[in-house]
């Protein structure tokens, strides 16, 4: 019997799995090749037309961010742009499957020695068009996937994730991949095990290895391959103790969120999409500490009502509890075609709200729509990467111009109250520079990793990185101790806030106001719950 083998890798969905192991890295069919070009090129143009068939069906069944990946890739399926080297390969003498192949491949280099995490997210994604095309051009038929498997490889496809039902169990051990991709985002909205980063040693193990069952632990990032009687053992009391927490932390999801000492803390959620909330009573939240709006800028520049409506939509839901909207804070690791700018070190450059008053006719689509949708409801706006005062006022003045605009058309409009968010450290070392800002918001997931210098999805560095170290939570405390002095409102919208294990270390350096994402909301209310502050 094979020595167990234990591998260390980083949580992107805490849970856990037990099954067989299925591998996301098995050989393909062979393509069988053509006698002329004109054949190869309508095999290439058939299966083309089959892998945007299988897209449409899973787009018709999906919503949100799981439509929006998809429908990148129809997009992309359509792009001439995409599909034109492969065909003039085929042109050239080349079998469609090498054509194809090959010019995916090019692109998806491009992608994967990237050093962004959207760019390397966009990579599984053509990794996925360039397989799903394959797929269909060597009619390989699906292996039956075992009911609870783990599946296990370089990376998982989103189709593969999407296709698959995860009601019988199961989870994703991955070599590569990492906590901000899109398998990841839709893996923590559904509650399945993951982890990233296990690295290429481990999971080429022998065939004895893999052969039975696999014990993932994505509470703190490990898989053990061939394990013990006494591991298996081990393993399954600590999940008992995590399904135990978990339904526990259920009766706490409809009632408000008290320490042992009976401190009132506000728990609100994140959203990425107007369509998250169809799915959130809001009696079990305070309200939207953050609502992205990145999702309006992915393929073209949103006007004016599109943004009304999906900023309505929210408010709406929300009735009387405040839904804090952030300006789109593209740049960075979020590219927009025809906004952001390409740069050697994008997450250092002109993204944020930088690129918002880089591109003012940009901005001010999204503040008419910003102020407009605000008589619907309890409205708050904030503006991301702040650094210096002058960005707030620049922006604050914009706001004042495109009210009085509206007021002279006698268009309905409001002026929420203008916060910022805290994640470049020059605002958290000196926070009495913005002491007329209407709120704090700290952005936990950059904050730490502009003070750390450490990529939180970089297995390498990932000791580094965490909200915990005394550095990040001295600049934390900092912000809400001056908060609470100027009676400003603190508030942290990372993902740090919906972490069980880092949520007392948070209440500690004196938040009182915490939004996570849903799927974490009653998990966080547990663990408050269970502080003694």
């Amino acid at each position: 019997m094979p020595e167990p083998l234990r591998l260390q890798g980083i949580s992107a969905s805490a849970g856990y799995a037990e099954g067989p192991l299925f591998d996301l890295d098995r050989v393909a069919a062979q393509y069988a090749s053509k006698v002329t070009a004109a054949d190869e090129k309508a095999a290439l143009e058939t299966a083309i037309g089959i892998a945007t068939g299988r897209l449409a069906t899973l787009i018709a069944t999906s919503e949100g961010d799981a439509a929006d990946i998809l429908e990148f890739q129809v997009a992309m399926l359509e792009d001439d742009a995409l599909t034109g080297p492969a065909f003039a390969a085929i042109a050239a003498g080349q079998p469609a499957d090498a054509a194809w192949r090959q010019a995916l491949d090019a692109e998806i280099a491009g992608y994967e020695t990237s050093d962004q995490d959207y760019f390397r997210a966009r990579g599984a994604d053509m990794r996925d068009i360039r397989d799903q095309v394959l797929r269909a051009l060597t009619e390989d038929g699906d292996i039956a996937v075992p009911a609870g498997a783990i599946f296990y490889g370089e990376d998982i496809a989103p189709t593969r994730f999407l296709e698959t039902d995860w009601s019988s169990g199961g989870g994703i051990a991955l070599k590569a991949g990492n906590t901000a991709s899109h398998v990841a985002m839709l893996a923590r909205s559904r509650g399945v095990p993951m982890v990233v980063g296990l690295g290429v040693v481990g999971l080429g193990a022998s065939p004895a290895d893999l052969a039975g069952a696999a014990l993932l632990d994505a509470e703190h990032g490990g898989i053990v391959l061939a394990p013990s009687k006494a591991e298996i053992e081990a393993f399954r009391r600590s999940s008992l103790s995590f399904a135990a927490r978990r339904d526990k932390a259920e009766t706490y999801l409809a009632k408000p969120a008290v320490t042992k000492a009976g401190t009132a803390v506000r728990v609100q959620v994140n959203i990425a999409d107007p369509s998250d909330v169809d799915g959130i009573d809001i009696a079990t939240c305070d309200g939207v500490g953050l609502m992205r709006t990145e999702f309006l800028f992915g393929k073209t520049l949103p006007d004016e009502e599109t943004q009304y409506r999906a900023y309505r939509k929210v408010l709406e839901w929300a009735g009387d509890k405040p839904v804090t909207i952030r300006t789109v804070d593209a740049g960075g690791d979020k590219p927009v075609p025809g906004f952001t700018v390409e740069e050697n070190n994008p997450f250092l450059g002109l993204r944020g709200i930088r690129l918002s008053l880089a591109r003012p006719q940009v901005f001010r689509v999204q503040i008419r729509a910003l102020l407009r949708a605000a008589v619907h409801g309890n409205l708050k706006v904030m503006f991301p990467m702040i650094a210096v005062a002058d960005e707030y006022a620049r922006a604050v003045a914009l706001f004042a111009e495109e009210q009085t605009a509206l007021a002279a058309r006698g268009i309905a409009q409001k002026m929420p109250p203008l916060g910022i968010m805290v994640e470049v450290p020059s605002v958290a070392i000196v926070p009495e520079a913005f002491a007329d800002v209407a709120f704090f918001s700290i952005g936990s997931n950059d904050l730490t990793q502009y003070v750390m210098a450490a990529a939180r999805d970089n297995a390498s560095v990932a000791h580094l990185n965490s909200v915990r170290h005394p550095a990040v939570l001295r600049l934390i405390a900092s912000v809400a101790a001056y908060g609470r002095a100027q009676q400003i409102p603190v508030s942290l919208c990372g993902d740090a806030g919906g972490e069980p294990t880092s949520i007392p270390a948070l209440l500690e350096a004196g938040l009182r106001d915490l939004s996570v994402v849903p799927a974490q909301l009653a998990m966080a209310k547990a663990a408050i719950a269970d502080a003694s502050v």
